[in-house]
């Protein structure tokens, strides 16, 4: 029989349709970036350069979101990441979002098109966030239930009672 502690406290997930929401948003975010990136005015260079810094900053983005879960959690345990880890976490952020900006700000195009573009990213960076916490909060609720579902399962052994 689940103790009453096992019971009394369900696993929380995120429903289908937040899950449907936060994957279609990063889709879509992929793509406006991508669209905008593919027909971007001016040099073979500088289309590279900003392709390298979407994907640096959507890089950075994914590897910052687990460095600051995996820290709240070590410091709940007493323990934690070293500090030229952190600086390397942190400064690769921001340096990756830093440099991505001045690139875009300094491209001679169209101030719409910088918008748009401007725009495409942040909204990238934000979805990426969003769909980091949300795999991380579905690994989490597994690892949850797989720990509920062994204490049941070891309450409802015969050896338990013996």
């Amino acid at each position: 029989m689940p103790s009453a502690a096992s019971a009394s406290f369900p696993v929380q997930r995120d429903t289908r349709a937040w899950q449907l929401q936060v994957w279609v948003s990063f889709g879509l975010a992929v793509f406006l970036c991508a669209v905008g990136l593919a027909w971007l005015p001016g040099a073979q260079l500088e289309r590279a350069f900003m392709v390298m810094g979407y994907v640096f900053c959507l890089s950075a983005a994914f590897v910052l979101a687990k460095f600051v879960r995996d820290s709240e959690s070590a410091a709940r345990r007493g323990g934690g990441d070293t500090p030229l880890w952190k600086l390397v976490v942190w400064g690769g952020f921001a340096v990756a979002m830093g440099l991505t900006g001045w690139g875009l700000l300094g491209m001679q195009i169209n101030v719409t098109y910088k918008a748009f573009l401007g725009v495409g990213w942040l909204y990238l960076i934000t979805t990426a966030f969003t769909l980091a916490k949300m795999l991380r909060d579905r690994h989490e609720a597994d690892l949850a239930e797989a720990r509920l579902q062994g204490r049941r399962d070891a309450a409802q052994s015969p050896e338990a009672g013996e």
